[in-house]
Formats: C-alpha cells, structure tokens, sequence
C-alpha cells in the first residue's frame, strides 16, 4: 500500500485513494460505476439495517419493482421526463431483435410505482398506501466519483399515497426527520434541513425538502431528498379513489430516500491521514483485537485471550487478527486505514497483568483496563467517540459557516475556499443563476430571515438561502 496523499493538501485525492487502499469498492469496467467490496457493503447494510427498522416502523412496507420500465411511462409526466432525459439508459435491443417500445434502467421508479397504485388503489380504505423499496438504479453520470456520483448507485425508495395533503405533507417532514436523526446519531454528521428552491425541486414534484451537509473540504454534500408529490404523477397516471362522500379524488403522493452516497459522506466527514474513521454506530468492526506474539511465549494462549476477551464484550461487532505472519505495526496500520474505531492489544505482559491495552482511533490515546472491566470500558469508549466525531465535524460546520450579503463580495471566497454562507434571497430564479459564475448553487431555503436584501439584486429577501459549492 502507498501512502495516502495528505488530507488538508490534496482532499479529492485522498477521498479516491482512502476508498480504494481500504478496500470499501474499487474501479468497474463500465465507466462511472464501483464494484462495492464487501467491507463498503457491510457500512451500507449497518445503514440499511437501522434505517430499514425506521421506514417499517413508520408504517411502509418492502416490496420490489421491475428495472426496466416503458419509455411511455416516463413520457407521462412531462416535467418529469424533462428533468431526468439527459440521465436516462435506454434499451432498444433485447432477444435478438429490436424492441416494439424501447425500455428504460429506472433512474427512479416513480413511474412504475404509481402504474401499479392505480391498481391497487381504489377507495378511501386503501389509503394510507406506504411502500418501500431497496434497489439499484442508473442515472448516466458525466462526472463520477466513487459513492458520491455513480452511474448505478444503491438506494432505498419510499413511496406513499394519502387522501389529504396535510398527510402526505406530514409525511414527508417525518422521512426528512428519520433521515437526519440516521445522520447525526448513526453517521455523527451534523446536517443542515429545509426546503429546495423551485429550480432544484425533483421534477414534477410540488416541493422537495433535504438535508445536507458540509464535508471536510467546506463543499456542500446533499445526502437525501423527501418529496411532496401532490397529485401532478396521480392525475398522470390516473390513481383515482372512492372518497368518504362517495365521489372520485386524487390521492396525494409522496416519495422519499437515500443512497449509497452516505457512504461517501461518512468518509467525506471523517477521516484523517491514516485513513477512514468509521462512526462506531455504523462501523461493521467497533473493535478490532491484535494478539501480540513474543519470541518464547505461547502463540495459542494469547489467541485464546483474545477469543476470550471478543466473547466478553457482549452487543460489540469485534474482529480477532490472528494473522502470524503480520507485525503489530502492520496490523496497526491496516485496521487504522479501515477507521476501526477501538484497537485492543493483548501480548503475554498483559496476561500476566491481567488487562488489555486500549487504544482509539481519533486519538490513538493507549489507556490500560483490566479483563474484568472491558466490556463497560469499550461500550462507554464507543458512546464517546460518536460524540467526539459528531462534535468535530460540527465545530467544522461552524468554522466553514459564514453569513454573506452581496455575492460580489463573498462569491471569490466560496469559490476559492470552499466557505458556504447564509444569505438573502429574494426568490428570483435570475439571481439563483447568478451563483453558477462562482461554481456555487442554493442548496436549500432556511426558516431564518437575517438578511433584509437579496445576494443578487436590491430586493428584499423573502428569506435566508444555505449556498455553497457542492457535490
């Protein structure tokens, strides 16, 4: 393994290198696609596990949805079509011949869903309609980078239907509420939460709410979307029930997820130049156990201390690294470069002392605990360095926070330093535009007003705007 270029000095190629030296994915053969490797796919499926439980607890259920779907479908909804045309994968080809319709790989399956809605929908007492979806989709990706902006990328798709708007509203701000309590107590990634603007709304939705966050280079990461639907895809997809009064209505949409890109947020978020630092909620190893071998002593009664101190630390994802023909130091860099948040030593000194060496992975602080008082120790230490990573990335957050007037005077900064900044807006797509000049965009309107005029022009702010370079 090489060393990994320095993280304050070139961050976008420490992001690449880090993902690849520790194994989370590497290249595919088609462009702007990964193959996730196993230890990637394991921080995912922590995700998907708990988040999962969240989406059943909110009362959806888990079905599956065809990957292609008829291009007619995506014609219905013609704002929708618009917006997704340059992303979308085409096939024409299939069985040896050409195609009567041409298919399309879903980019989403808003189309799919509510074709089958109007099926299964037919009176008031179908509805509350939730469903859920974990899938792969495919999005044509002119810049990729791994976990951010793939080609195909893994997601989970929540889509309900609801007889008032007030519902499907409701709806919506309890996904976005879900989402940003898996970013701060699972990811420990502070976020930023509201409303985008029309111009960034998902296409053919009402009003489209997400949550973002600042990475470690001062760029703006949006990590999930929950969408206000109304009744724009009903109406095109003619989902018509039964109401109360006995006449015909329109339900109420919504839709709503996240994506392997959470991955990359993680290691955008955290990290250092050792390498990644996993979150301990979501981390697939919390603690790794490096027996140390000494010339003299017995090899098998150390790995059985270690057998024995992993079975004792109950409800702890813990790893053994009995690999012999490795060093210490080499196992120390090796778990370091994954972000295993807690390393236990235990060599034949130890035995004898009766305790382990401790040592974590933000601070590499050694601390000596006896056998006895482990399982406590590491489940308090883990606690810990949640928070302590929380905390950092917030005081970040606060650091690359800036409140702006006129974009005359802020745009060089938040060009050239990455900085994001509040400031007014006076709602006007022509002054959202203006932001393109310094590579920045509005990445979502905020409920506070500080700012009585616009960035763009001399008209009163209607309200305060988050804006930032992004991903």
């Amino acid at each position: 393994m090489s060393k990994l270029p320095d993280i304050d000095k070139d961050f976008a190629k420490w992001y690449q290198e880090v993902i690849y030296q520790a194994e989370l994915a590497d290249q595919a053969p088609v462009r702007g696609c990964i193959v996730i490797r196993p230890y990637g796919c394991a921080v995912w499926e922590e995700i998907k596990t708990y988040l999962d439980g969240r989406i059943k607890k909110n009362g959806a259920q888990n079905a599956i949805f065809p990957l292609l779907i008829p291009e007619s479908f995506l014609k219905r909804e013609a704002e929708h079509v618009e917006g997704f045309a340059p992303e979308v994968a085409v096939v024409t080809y299939a069985g040896g011949k050409k195609l009567e319709e041409p298919l399309v790989i879903r980019p989403t399956s808003e189309t799919i869903v509510h074709h089958m809605f109007a099926r299964w929908i037919k009176s008031w007492r179908d509805l509350p309609l939730k469903i859920n979806q974990w899938a792969n989709v495919v999005r044509w990706e002119l810049r990729p980078r791994a976990f951010l902006r793939t080609t195909e990328f893994f997601w989970q798709e929540g889509h309900t239907a609801h007889e008032t708007k007030e519902e499907a509203h409701s709806q919506v701000l309890t996904m976005l509420d879900e989402y940003a309590k898996l970013a701060e107590d699972m990811l420990a990634i502070p976020v930023i939460k509201g409303p985008k603007t029309e111009a960034e709304k998902f296409p053919g939705g009402e009003t489209t709410y997400c949550f973002e966050a600042i990475m470690y280079d001062g760029k703006a990461l949006q990590m999930g979307t929950s969408h206000l639907l109304a009744q724009g895809f009903a109406k095109s997809f003619e989902i018509m029930f039964q109401n109360r009064e006995g006449k015909n209505a329109y339900p109420y949409l919504t839709s709503w997820g996240v994506t392997t890109r959470l991955v990359g947020a993680i290691i955008a978020t955290h990290g250092d130049n050792k390498g990644l630092i996993i979150p301990p909620n979501i981390a697939p190893i919390q603690v790794v156990i490096v027996p140390i071998y000494k010339k003299g002593s017995s090899s098998e009664e150390i790995n059985k201390k270690a057998q024995e101190l992993k079975s004792s630390l109950k409800k702890i994802r813990v790893e053994v690294d009995s690999d012999e023909s490795k060093s210490p130091g080499a196992k120390f860099y090796k778990w370091e470069l994954k972000g295993v948040p807690i390393r236990i030593e235990v060599g034949p000194r130890d035995i004898e002392n009766n305790q382990a060496v401790v040592v974590d992975r933000i601070e590499n602080k050694k601390e000596f605990v006896p056998f006895d008082k482990l399982n406590k120790f590491i489940a308090d230490k883990l606690e810990e360095l949640h928070k302590s990573l929380f905390d950092r990335a917030l005081k970040r957050q606060k650091e690359r926070w800036h409140q702006g007037e006129k974009l005359s005077d802020f745009g060089p900064d938040m060009d050239k330093k990455s900085y994001c900044y509040q400031t007014g807006w006076c709602g006007c797509p022509e002054c959202e535009v203006k932001l393109q000049k310094y590579k920045g965009s509005v990445r979502c309107i905020l409920k506070e007003n500080k700012h009585k005029e616009c960035f763009g022009c001399s008209k009163e702010s209607k309200s305060d705007v988050f804006v930032a370079k992004a991903y």
